[in-house]
C-alpha cells in the first residue's frame, strides 16, 4: 500500500529586518518597508513581517501617520503611503544630482530625430514628466516637466501598465471610469488589457491621438537592472510630421537612448553604494 504523503509546512519566513542607531533612523527603515508595498496593509500585518511588538509599531505608526508620510484609509485599520510621502518621492525623481546627464541624452535624441521628447515616470495613476527636451520646429505641443498624463491614454502609461500584474491593474483602473480625452481614448478595460497584450510582445507603446488630438507618441521603457523599469523615454509629435509608421522607425535611436539613460542609473547606484558623491 502507497502511504499519503505528509504535508511539510513552508519554512517561516524570516522578519524583516528595522534597523537603525536612532528612533528617526528606525522610522525611515519602517517608511522603506511601506514603500516597498503596492497594497495597504495592517498593524497585524506589519507587525508579523517586521517581528516589532504591536504596541512599539502602533506608537511608530501615529508618529508617520501625524507627519502625513502616512495615511490611513476608509476603515482607518489600514495603512498607506501619505501624501507628503509620495510628494517627496516625486521631488526626488525631478531634481535628482543625475539630471543633467539624463537631460544630456534627451537633447541629444531630439537633435537626431527632430521632435520633442520626454522622460517619464509612473505617479500613481498618472504619467509624470521628469524632463522634457522641445523640438526647435515652430508647431508643437509644450509640456513641461511636472505635468502630468492619464497612464491609460499615454505611450508611457500603457508601458507601465504591462509591467504590472493583472491585479496590480485592477487595483489601480477598477474603481474609477476611464475617461475620454479623444474619440481614440480607450474608455473600457477589456479593450486596455488586449492593448496591454500587444504592448508586451512588441516592448513598445503608441498613443495615437489617444490623449491630445493630433498628438503621436511612441515610447519604450528604460531597462531597469532591478527588473521593473519606472522609466520610459518617449518622443511626441504633431500627426502631421510623425505617422506611426514613422513612429516605428524611431525605435532604434529611442532604444538607444533608453540604455544610456539606463547606464545613467546604474552608475547612480554605484555611486550611491560606494558612498561617494563627488
Amino acid at each position: 500500500m502507497i502511504k499519503p504523503m505528509k504535508s511539510v509546512p513552508a519554512p517561516a519566513q524570516a522578519p524583516t529586518e528595522i534597523n537603525g542607531d536612532t528612533p528617526t533612523l528606525r522610522l525611515f527603515a519602517l517608511l522603506e518597508v511601506v514603500a516597498s508595498k503596492d497594497q495597504f496593509f495592517s498593524l497585524q500585518g506589519l507587525a508579523e513581517e517586521t517581528g516589532i511588538p504591536k504596541p512599539t509599531l502602533h506608537r511608530m505608526l501615529q508618529q508617520l501617520e501625524s507627519a502625513g508620510l502616512l495615511e490611513r484609509s476608509g476603515d482607518s485599520r489600514q495603512y498607506g503611503t501619505g501624501v507628503r510621502l509620495r510628494k517627496l518621492a516625486e521631488n526626488l525623481l525631478l531634481n535628482d544630482t543625475f539630471h543633467g546627464a539624463r537631460h544630456g541624452v534627451l537633447r541629444a535624441l531630439v537633435n537626431e530625430i527632430g521632435e520633442s521628447c520626454n522622460l517619464t515616470a509612473l505617479s500613481g495613476s498618472e504619467v509624470m514628466y521628469l524632463d522634457r527636451v522641445e523640438t526647435p520646429a515652430p508647431l508643437r505641443f509644450y509640456l513641461h516637466s511636472g505635468s502630468r498624463v492619464p497612464v491609460h491614454c499615454s505611450a508611457s502609461g500603457k508601458l507601465f501598465l504591462a509591467g504590472m500584474t493583472p491585479a496590480q491593474r485592477q487595483r489601480l483602473l477598477g474603481h474609477a471610469p476611464l475617461e475620454a480625452f479623444t474619440p481614440r481614448t480607450l474608455t473600457h478595460l477589456e479593450a486596455l488589457e488586449e492593448e496591454i497584450k500587444q504592448v508586451k510582445r512588441q516592448g513598445f507603446a503608441l498613443d495615437n491621438e489617444e490623449f491630445l488630438p493630433g498628438l503621436m507618441c511612441v515610447a519604450v521603457l528604460v531597462p531597469s537592472p532591478e527588473g521593473r523599469s519606472n522609466l520610459c523615454v518617449a518622443v511626441q509629435a504633431p500627426i502631421m510630421r510623425l505617422t506611426p509608421d514613422k513612429a516605428l522607425g524611431l525605435l532604434p535611436a529611442l532604444q538607444r537612448a533608453a540604455d544610456a539613460l539606463s547606464q545613467i542609473e546604474h552608475d547612480a547606484t554605484d555611486t550611491l553604494d560606494d558612498g561617494t558623491l563627488d
